[in-house]
């Protein structure tokens, strides 16, 4: 059996252990029942707060170092600073 356990975890606040083979059970160790509508929907949730932050890490990786960007305003001006940064802004846009 295949558990989604981040979704599961989401839609389940009581649920704290799961097993692949029997499922999973709150803190007394009692069975739950999952409902997989819930898990759905905890996972769409989860998909749409990922893809709401993606755009940070993406643009982190691809930001030159703050040396590199500091040493950009001194030669070039803060416009052409500005230029630079927008590259990366306008490939990885905030949703």
């Amino acid at each position: 059996m295949s558990l989604d356990h981040e979704a599961i975890y989401k839609s389940h606040p009581t649920v704290v252990r799961i097993d692949g083979e029997l499922g999973a059970f709150d803190k007394d160790g009692n069975s739950i029942t999952l409902e997989q509508s819930k898990i759905d929907t905890a996972r769409t949730t989860l998909n749409t707060e990922a893809a709401a932050i993606a755009y940070q890490g993406q643009r982190k990786a691809e930001y030159p170092s703050i040396e590199d960007q500091l040493d950009d305003i001194y030669h070039n001006g803060i416009d052409a600073w500005k230029a630079t940064i927008k590259v990366t802004k306008d490939k990885y846009p905030k949703p």
